[in-house]
């Protein structure tokens, strides 16, 4: 049975910790604060993977000392463009496998393929403009999501040139809804993928968690639902 670790004792930390057993794991250990600091000795035993729900600024920290006990590694944090080339070259260097998703639900990441066929589809035709808008609880800090800058790269990358208008709201406890839309002369298209807990994002990074287990390199959900 797979050790794991989890990182971040926030609302999908907890989640994790609370479904590891379900998902064939035993728990090594939740990190409450520095990852750097809590495996700086030797209180958990042997990790195999590790699940890291924190923010941005942590993941940088947190994946070179588990890169650096050759923990495998599930990253759910947005916002990493930046230090993505440079989190990609810690993993290389320690041999790891990392699965680094904005989204790990199986439906989005299912309705990013259909939102990329859709635009495939109406690349050619210049009547037809695009917009995506995403709703999430008001906690969330990053806007827009990470799931809809996923959304329209996958556009982009399909063929569909034309600019591309992403809307955000933050209200409530909306768990999270992305609306992709395509408009033309005299009619409109959506699609709308809707989430109604935040399970479903730990059950997703769990799947990916024991994918990860004994690979090597740079992963993404779709790579983990080939």
């Amino acid at each position: 049975m797979p050790r794991l670790l989890v990182v971040g004792q926030g609302r999908m930390g907890t989640l994790v910790e609370g479904l590891a057993s379900a998902h064939g794991f035993e728990l090594a250990g939740v990190v409450s604060g520095r990852a750097s600091d809590a495996l700086s000795g030797d209180a958990f035993g042997p990790v195999d993977v590790a699940i890291d729900f924190t923010n941005a600024e942590a993941v940088g920290r947190n994946l070179a000392v588990l890169a650096e006990r050759g923990i495998h590694v599930v990253i759910g944090t947005t916002g990493l463009q930046e230090q993505e080339s440079v989190l990609r070259a810690v993993a290389s260097r320690a041999g790891i496998g990392v699965v680094a998703a904005a989204n790990f639900s199986l439906g989005m990441n299912l309705f990013q393929l259909i939102v990329e066929e859709a635009a495939r589809r109406l690349a050619p035709h210049g009547d037809f403009g695009a917009w995506i808008h995403e709703a999430h609880h008001d906690r969330k800090k990053d806007a827009p999501s990470g799931t809809a800058l996923t959304l329209k790269a996958g556009m982009s990358q399909a063929g569909f040139g034309r600019g591309i208008d992403i809307s955000s709201t933050r209200a409530g406890f909306i768990p999270g809804t992305h609306t992709v839309g395509f408009d033309g002369p005299s009619e409109t298209i959506e699609l709308t993928h809707t989430v109604r807990d935040r399970g479903v994002f730990a059950r997703g990074a769990l799947v990916a968690a024991s994918w990860v287990v004994g690979r090597r390199g740079w992963f993404s959900m779709r790579d983990v639902l080939k």
